[in-house]
């Protein structure tokens, strides 16, 4: 297929939906991949290969700003970085859109208000078959209607923390989640949270946006393929071809509609080997925002915690303020349940039947606080390597949080709190770096994902994010992409 309607480049979160919204058009969309389908193979629910030996890492280095090399631990399967997220499928808080004042900063104004993307989230919501309970967390913004599903119960350790959090006046929430829990365990008595899935319960990007998607006679998807660059019309105009290498061959194909779906950090690096495409504003790459995460485990010593899942309530009682008129903190939520194989992982000199024990009398959180937009805190290119010049900020909100949360474990009985700071090499909600706006010398899109210098590119990923918010962003990039999906439908495919 040379010439198609319309050129999808990933299939993860934001491609993946956008795919699947635009396929009862009947337009012809092409799919190119990075990855390949996810096989169904006993790792999936090893603790130890995920990790201890980093089973599914891919082989590759990006570059700090020293030239020093890490493992970003991205993921290349058909869904991207949601095989193996957290299924956390929350939406940004009406404020988030308002702008808020940090204590390092503030935050900018999106280019519009919660109440123009709601519809959007409720369909996403749908989509993603997401399990919740309104009118439980306090900052919750309107929704349409109920969750889709009823939330994943609570575990009987787990009931017994959220009943300590509420006596010492915390208010915990079902969290809400994209995962069929009983389908899941079928397949194994494990969590979810970072382990893969092959078609197993997770409601992820492939499972309920591309195979859906792929049902349809005029969507194709080709996997192994690595886009290098996009390539305008002489004079600037519209995108005339995608590049791309499949097999060790570069070729290319000509699209009437390019939609930019890579993953924040990949499409940034692909605008950027295509000598200036969408880049007016110069800033391409800019604003990259990365959340700071803290996992906090809780341990009381009377406790038994025997849950095999354990992530299904979160806390936003601080993530307004701090509760005595200051400045926001973050976002709590649990992680998935950390078993001593996990804990091995960071912790290799310590026996890993002591490190079992220990987690039987632990509960686990992430902390998590909003990483501010900088343009300085970017995705260049050296040559043909990724070069991230990561700059956390905000982190006396993050200290803030970890500080009252500390205080509030003890006050429900846990003595002893331990934390640990993730650092580059987890991805962490990476955002921001080809972002939506109202002015085209401050951003690279308009506000469906339009970019201004090429009327026929739109990205669609969590690099349009203006702010990455305290939240995990999946519901948000897809929420994002049906409506850009509507907007395109609109304005390029009606006939």
């Amino acid at each position: 297929m040379s010439s198609p309607d319309i050129v999808v480049i990933g299939a993860g979160m934001g491609g993946a939906t956008i795919a699947h919204a635009l396929a009862p058009s009947g337009a012809e969309i092409l799919i190119l991949d990075k990855g390949h389908q996810l096989p169904d193979r006993p790792e999936n629910r090893d603790a130890r290969a995920i990790f201890q030996r980093g089973f599914f890492r891919p082989q590759e280095s990006w570059y700090d700003s020293a030239g020093k090399p890490f493992n970003p631990g991205n993921y290349y399967y058909n869904g991207g970085n949601s095989k193996f997220y957290g299924a956390v499928l929350m939406r940004y808080r009406a404020e988030d859109f308002d702008g808020l004042a940090h204590a390092d900063g503030d935050t900018p104004r999106w280019p519009f208000r919660y109440g123009e993307l709601a519809p959007w989230y409720d369909r996403a919501e749908a989509l993603y078959q997401v399990r919740g309970e309104t009118g439980t967390d306090p900052t919750e913004p309107a929704h349409g209607g109920d969750y889709p599903f009823a939330p994943v119960p609570d575990e009987r350790p787990i009931a017994e923390v959220r009943e300590r959090l509420r006596r010492i006046g915390l208010k915990p929430f079902p969290l809400p989640l994209g995962v069929d829990i009983e389908r899941w365990l079928s397949h194994g008595r494990t969590p979810w949270d970072a382990f893969p899935d092959a078609r197993t319960g997770k409601m992820d990007a492939e499972t309920c946006a591309l195979l859906p998607a792929l049902t349809h006679a005029n969507v194709h998807l080709r996997n192994g393929v690595e886009v290098r660059r996009l390539i305008a019309e002489p004079g600037g105009g519209r995108i005339e071809a995608v590049e791309y290498v499949e097999g060790g061959e570069t070729r290319r194909v000509a699209p009437k509609l390019v939609v930019l779906a890579a993953g924040a950090v990949r499409s940034a690096a692909i605008l950027l080997a295509s000598g200036g495409v969408a880049n007016r504003s110069d800033m391409v790459g800019r604003h990259f925002m990365n959340h700071n995460l803290s996992a906090m485990i809780g341990i009381d010593p009377r406790f038994h915690n025997d849950s095999i899942y354990q992530k299904t309530f979160g806390l936003n009682d601080f993530y307004l303020g701090d509760g005595k008129g200051g400045p926001p903190l973050g976002n709590v939520q649990l992680l998935g349940r950390v078993s001593g194989a996990i804990l091995k992982s960071d912790l290799r000199r310590v026996p890993e039947f002591l490190l079992e024990a220990m987690s039987r009398k632990a509960i686990d959180f992430l902390i998590m606080s909003e990483d501010l937009p900088d343009p300085a805190s970017r995705v260049r290119l050296d040559g043909e390597r990724i070069v991230l010049e990561w700059r956390r900020s905000n982190m006396t909100a993050h200290e803030g949080l970890k500080r009252v949360m500390r205080a509030a474990l003890r006050q429900a009985g846990f003595p002893l709190v331990l934390t640990h700071l993730f650092d580059r090499r987890t991805p962490s909600h990476q955002c921001g770096t080809i972002r939506i706006g109202s002015d085209p010398a401050a951003a690279p899109l308009d506000p469906f994902g339009r970019a201004f210098d090429h009327p026929n590119l739109f990205v669609a990923d969590a690099s349009t994010l203006v702010t990455s918010a305290a939240v995990n962003p999946s519901l948000t990039v897809a929420a994002l992409a049906l409506r850009a999906a509507g907007h395109i439908r609109e304005t390029e495919l009606r006939a």
